[in-house]
């Protein structure tokens, strides 16, 4: 997402050869039991309000960090404020009013009615606070589309439905016959030669899979085949070219010269994850559900390390990244058992960071083990942690908080 993922990622791959681990697999460990007093829909709310205290401008959008850093837009990236909308999604559905109908209005804040001399409708990657601006990435874009379909569902307000069939259209104007298929990562650097930005990656094409099997449920009969088709495709195209063979879980991308970036992030793996348990459960094909749990064991197994002299930690790095594994693992979880192992050791790392990885202000550093704050003023990383207590207390079925 953006050039500031492609930084890290150079960083990564020099500090850690490709950025990678070496896969050692392992049987899932179960936590031990102890005793939970711990409430996650106030833990959400706590830093959703912090958010909105600190982050929060006048128009209703927000910072992208707080401090304010060197090379700041006036206001968040789109990524950025995706986050915020998907963690404010998890508390609507607890039950808090957090305004969220407004917030989601503001999607049209950072909407282009096109780029590059078409006249097709997407979302820019920033925003002068009245119309989109920036690059169109398609990978914004299907997340957007995943929260406007979150939005219709919660809402049943058919404006956000409809938005959401533009992004259909966004969609298709990414894919070629290129590399076998697939779209690129976005709209200005398609298939340009020595151009690390030139690529067909995971992330776009897996959350555009899970975006169009959102909107399959609820867009208009004449759509239904195409849009499966479209979203079958897509995850054939992953599966066959970016998952790595040896563990189930997704490489990044594939570039212009057909070259395989073998770097592994937490959410392109939980992506594909969700999107296995969808396909499933709308085509009743075992397949699907198989890839998804083999895809989930393999995650566990690669990412799940002793750091900082924690015996059992997701990534200290990206907590975003991490949300969207988690958000894998819960929707597997009716269909595969094992998946409450996974989401308990998840459980456990973030109350380690309530615990031992805040700010004095009550902020969450990057790093939850609490080996480093990082970058802690980043709003993405604070509205993963909303959106993993939020998401994390669906899940335990908690009854609303009083406050």
């Amino acid at each position: 997402m953006k050039n500031l993922l492609i930084l890290w990622a150079v960083f990564f791959m020099i500090s850690c050869g490709d950025g990678s681990e070496p896969y050692n697999p392992k049987p899932p460990v179960v936590p031990p039991v102890v005793a939970d007093t711990v409430k996650c829909d106030v833990r959400a709310k706590e830093i959703f309000d912090l958010i909105n205290q600190n982050y929060r401008l006048s128009n209703g959008l927000y910072k992208e960090n707080n401090p304010t850093q060197s090379g700041d837009p006036t206001y968040s990236y789109l990524w950025s404020y995706v986050g915020l909308l998907s963690g404010a999604a998890t508390l609507t559905q607890i039950g808090y009013d957090v305004n969220y109908t407004s917030l989601a209005d503001n999607y049209e804040k950072y909407f282009r009615s096109g780029a590059n001399g078409n006249n097709i409708g997407g979302y820019g990657s920033s925003t002068n606070g009245t119309t989109g601006g920036g690059t169109r990435f398609y990978d914004d874009n299907s997340i957007v589309g995943v929260s406007l379909m979150e939005a219709y569902n919660l809402t049943r307000e058919q404006r956000f439905l409809d938005r959401a069939s533009v992004i259909v259209t966004f969609l298709k104007s990414g894919v070629d016959n290129l590399l076998g298929g697939a779209m690129w990562w976005n709209e200005d650097e398609k298939n340009i030669a020595n151009n690390a930005n030139s690529n067909k990656p995971t992330c776009a094409n897996g959350y555009a899979t899970l975006f169009l099997l959102e909107y399959y449920v609820d867009c208009q009969e004449a759509e239904k085949a195409s849009i499966l088709t479209f979203a079958k495709k897509e995850y054939a195209w992953l599966k066959t070219n970016l998952q790595d063979p040896s563990d189930k879980c997704y490489w990044n991308d594939m570039n212009s010269d057909g070259a395989i970036n073998t770097t592994k992030w937490t959410y392109n793996t939980g992506v594909m994850i969700q999107n296995g348990v969808r396909l499933y459960r709308i085509t009743g094909d075992q397949t699907y559900l198989n890839d998804a749990i083999a895809s989930a064991q393999g995650a566990y197994d690669y990412f799940v390390k002793s750091r900082n002299n924690i015996a059992l930690t997701y990534p200290d790095n990206d907590p975003w990244f991490n949300t969207k594994l988690l958000r894998g693992y819960i929707d597997l979880q009716p269909l595969y058992s094992n998946a409450d192992n996974y989401i308990q050791v998840y459980y456990n790392f973030i109350n380690n960071g309530y615990k031992k990885a805040r700010t004095a202000d009550g902020f969450f550093y990057e790093d939850w083990t609490g080996a480093n704050p990082k970058r802690y003023y980043w709003v993405l990383n604070q509205a993963a942690v909303v959106e993993s207590y939020g998401a994390l207390s669906i899940y335990k079925k908690e009854v609303l908080s009083t406050k």
